[in-house]
C-alpha cells in the first residue's frame, strides 16, 4: 500500500496513520525474553507496540505486566484466552492450565482489572498498510487455531468481514501468508517460541523497506531458565522452563497437535 492509500485512510476519517508498530505476541511472563525484545533499536523507536494476548500466563506474570504497564500509551493491549483464565483464577475459579491456574493468583487487584478489561481486537492504519486488525487467535475466537497451512477456505470462514491486513497469534509460530487477497501475519512467540529458539515478533510499517518484517532476538535462555527456577514458587516450574525455554517443541510437534 502506498502513501497515497494512507492518505485515503486519512480522508475517510477513521483514525490516524501510525508509522511504526511493533507486535509483540505470547509473552506468557517470560521476563527475560520480554526484556530482551524491549530493548531492541527498532521496538524502542516503534510508535506503538501492540501485544496481541496470552501476555502473562508464565512463571513471571507480575512483573511482566509491571514492565509492559511502564509502557504507557505506547502499549496497545489485546486480550487472549490466557487473560480469560488468569482472570477467572484470581476470583478463585477453576482453569485448566496448571500455570494459569498460579498465576492468576499472583496478581494484584490492578492487574486483574486490567486483563479483565482488555478488548479481543483493536485495529489500527499503519503506514505502507493501511487498516490492520490485531486479534489472538482469530478476530471472532480467541481459542480457535488456523495454521500457516490453513486451507483458503478455512481462512474465509474466520477471517469473514475482516480488513486486507489480519495481525494473530496464539500458535507460536511466526509466518506471513496471502488467504484470498488478506495477508495473514503471526510474529510467533516472544516467550514460548514453536520451531525455532529466540523471542519472535514483527515490526510493521514505514515508508522505506518491507511493510512486514518477521523479527528473533536471541537471549540466553539457559540462564534465562536458571533465573525463573530460582525466583519462581510454581511447583513444577522446572519441566516448565524445560519444555518451553530448555528443550522447546519444533514445529512439527507443535502443528501436530494444532492440526485438526
Amino acid at each position: 500500500m502506498t502513501d497515497h492509500a494512507d492518505d485515503a485512510v486519512r480522508d475517510r476519517g477513521i483514525g490516524p496513520v501510525t508509522d511504526r508498530v511493533a507486535v509483540l505476541s505470547d509473552v506468557h511472563g517470560v521476563l527475560p525474553a520480554l526484556t530482551a525484545v524491549l530493548a531492541e533499536p527498532d521496538v524502542q523507536a516503534a510508535e506503538l507496540i501492540v501485544l496481541t494476548g496470552d501476555i502473562a500466563a508464565g512463571p513471571q506474570p507480575v512483573r511482566t505486566l509491571d514492565l509492559l504497564g511502564s509502557l504507557g500509551d505506547r502499549a496497545v493491549w489485546v486480550g487472549g484466552n490466557c487473560e480469560r483464565e488468569l482472570v477467572a483464577a484470581a476470583r478463585g475459579n477453576a482453569v485448566p492450565e496448571p500455570i494459569s491456574a498460579w498465576a492468576g493468583t499472583q496478581l494484584r487487584t490492578e492487574h486483574v482489572e486490567l486483563l479483565d478489561g482488555l478488548p479481543k481486537t483493536a485495529t489500527l492504519h499503519v503506514r505502507g498498510l493501511g487498516e490492520v486488525l490485531f486479534c489472538h487467535a482469530t478476530p471472532r475466537d480467541d481459542e480457535e487455531f488456523v495454521l500457516v497451512d490453513s486451507p483458503l477456505g478455512r481462512w474465509a470462514e474466520v477471517l469473514d468481514g475482516a480488513p486486507d491486513t489480519i495481525v494473530c497469534g496464539h500458535t507460536h509460530m511466526p509466518y506471513v501468508r496471502l488467504a484470498d487477497r488478506r495477508t495473514i501475519v503471526n510474529p510467533g512467540s516472544v516467550g514460548m517460541p514453536y520451531g525455532t529458539t529466540g523471542a519472535h515478533w514483527a515490526l510493521l510499517g514505514g515508508s522505506d523497506g518491507p511493510a512486514i518484517q518477521l523479527r528473533r532476538t536471541h537471549f540466553d535462555r539457559a540462564s534465562a531458565a536458571d533465573a525463573i527456577e530460582a525466583e519462581c514458587d510454581f511447583p513444577e516450574v522446572a519441566e516448565w522452563t524445560r519444555f518451553y525455554l530448555r528443550e522447546p517443541a519444533s514445529d512439527a510437534e507443535a502443528l501436530a497437535v494444532f492440526t485438526p
